[in-house]
């Protein structure tokens, strides 16, 4: 009800003309207004106009009214960075249906699992994943309708559903007319956390989250009108950072790609004149070991967006050296991708490269859409001293959080606890107020009663030259309790041993902070590429 005492609220109520729910979908309708001959988006041979793109998507979004699907129902969709991928992030919202996008690494259990659980009516299905789509489907007592995409640029595979996509889309209205939410809190998009210690929890955003964060990716990288930008970044990671629809809202050019590898990211860059693409380090490490030849022909100022618990500023250092211009960012599933930037000063241009490398891979200050950051005491909620050395955990709050865990209250009440979104990550505040992290809490070493951060054993690893990834885990001591262990994957053709790789890090760190053990081989990885510390924690404890 009105406050009737405050003369600013009588009379002065929300209607149509002065309110409407926040959505992405408003980003690609007006795009395709102002800009319909502009180029939106390139594959392979495929070239569409945002006036094309806008039809195709209204399309989908009939054809799944026509089949049923309305406000509340999931649609899945499984498939690389292709066009099909982009067209679903605006299609089910069209009519108020969520879009779980699926990890595409995922084993037939997991993704089952999550096809259950999320009660996807409707699968789009790329034919490459024919094989763990069908065993996926084996294992479901109800089955959703499956489409399945036929990429040109794909190697094809088994079909497994009643129509392609092609052949869904041209039964449906390209002049659909949809309606934008009604409430922006309602659910647009549910992805799934990766699960490495039990089931995966379903993450809920909402409309309005979505256009916030997607808007917010915009002014922490000032990307201007019409970018060009390259998915080196899945779609179905965080819905591609919401980059589907921040690209949209600035009518730039959505570059597909199937599969990340230097030998077609590189011509790409060069062909289509990208200026932006985002990527995990291990993208960037890719990138830096490439053939010299295709380093060679990237034009300097391509803007690239990373993120991770912590970036090795050795990395960020190399890409920097090629040409790329480095954005460091950091984020969850839970907050839509990335909600914290490394904003830069322009007194660090100055600095040693090494310097400026080393500031750059802070996780920094909050996005201009994220209300609330804090680095604080775990159980009192008392922020640290901004003193660069006090550990506390980071804590997040605002609009770019998401509603919440899919049927997990539990869990959900306990990501809140006290008003704040809990990371789970811990790190510093350094005096400026930019944040660093240090670790996962489950990661952190305690040796002797002193803390060690695994990244920051990490980062003097990724300076040897001979290293290519590194992973420091505890392993146990009875005399220290715990001292690091560093699993190390070497560069091709390049040879250390472990006294050579233990030297080097005790000339650049306290000696009680260098591994006291290296382990040479393969790291273990998650499906989204994230090293799987408790596989080399197991290890470290039977050595």
């Amino acid at each position: 009800m009105a406050d009737t005492s405050n003369p600013f609220e009588v009379g002065l109520d929300k209607n149509a003309a002065n309110f409407v729910p926040l959505s992405p979908l408003s980003f690609l309708a007006r795009t395709a207004a102002v800009y319909p001959d502009r180029l939106a988006v390139v594959h392979g041979k495929t070239r569409r106009t945002w006036a094309e793109t806008y039809r195709r998507c209204r399309r989908l979004a009939s054809a799944l009214a026509a089949r049923g699907i309305g406000k509340g129902d999931t649609v899945a969709v499984m498939a690389p960075n292709i066009p099909a991928h982009f067209e679903a992030h605006f299609g089910p919202a069209m009519l108020g249906a969520v879009l779980n996008a699926l990890n595409i690494r995922l084993d037939a259990e997991a993704i089952a699992f999550i096809l259950r659980h999320g009660e996807a009516k409707v699968l789009l299905t790329d034919r490459e994943f024919a094989p763990v789509i069908g065993k996926a489907l084996s294992l479901l007592e109800k089955k959703p309708l499956v489409i399945d995409i036929d990429d040109p640029e794909g190697p094809g595979g088994e079909t497994l559903g009643e129509t392609s996509y092609e052949e869904f889309l041209a039964s449906g209205d390209p002049d659909f007319a949809w309606s934008p939410p009604a409430d922006e809190w309602d659910a647009i998009a549910l992805n799934y956390t990766s699960g490495t210690t039990g089931n995966p929890k379903g993450v809920v955003y909402h409309h309005r989250g979505a256009y916030l964060n997607a808007l917010g990716n915009v002014l922490v990288w000032d990307m201007g009108q019409h970018p060009t930008y390259l998915w080196t970044l899945p779609m179905f990671h965080c819905n591609g950072w919401c980059f589907p629809w921040t690209v949209t809202a600035m009518a730039g050019t959505h570059v597909c790609l199937r599969r990340v590898d230097p030998a077609l990211v590189y011509p790409l860059i060069a062909e289509h004149g990208v200026d932006h693409l985002c990527g995990a380090p291990i993208v960037m490490n890719m990138l830096l070991n490439a053939p010299e030849e295709l380093k060679r022909t990237l034009r300097p100022g391509v803007k690239m967006m990373t993120a991770g618990a912590a970036p090795p500023a050795a990395v960020i250092e190399g890409m920097e050296k090629l040409g790329f211009k480095v954005t460091h960012v950091y984020g969850l599933t839970e907050v839509y991708g990335p909600v914290t930037v490394c904003a830069w000063h322009e007194e660090w241009d100055g600095l040693p490269v090494a310097e400026r490398a080393a500031i750059a891979a802070r996780q920094g200050v909050r996005y201009p859409v994220l209300e609330g950051l804090m680095v604080a005491d775990p159980k009192t909620l008392a922020p640290v001293p901004k003193d660069g050395t006090t550990m506390g955990e980071v804590f997040m709050r605002g609009n770019v959080v998401m509603k919440g865990y899919l049927k997990n209250e539990k869990a959900t009440e306990e990501a809140f606890a006290g008003g704040w979104f809990h990371t789970g990550d811990l790190g510093v505040w350094h005096p400026d107020g930019y944040i660093e992290l240090k670790d996962r809490s489950k990661d952190i070493i305690i040796s002797g009663g002193e803390n060690i951060s695994t990244i920051e054993v990490e980062g003097v690893l990724y300076r040897h030259p001979a290293v290519l990834e590194a992973a420091v885990v505890a392993r146990p001591d009875e005399k220290w309790g715990e001292t690091p262990c560093a699993f190390v994957t070497l560069r091709p053709g390049a040879a250390a041993t472990e006294a050579e790789i233990i030297a080097f890090c005790r000339e650049r760190l306290a000696h009680f902070k260098a591994p006291r053990k290296v382990v040479f081989g393969p790291l273990p990885k998650t499906s989204t590429g994230k090293i799987q510390k408790f596989v080399l924690r197991e290890q470290a404890r039977k050595l």
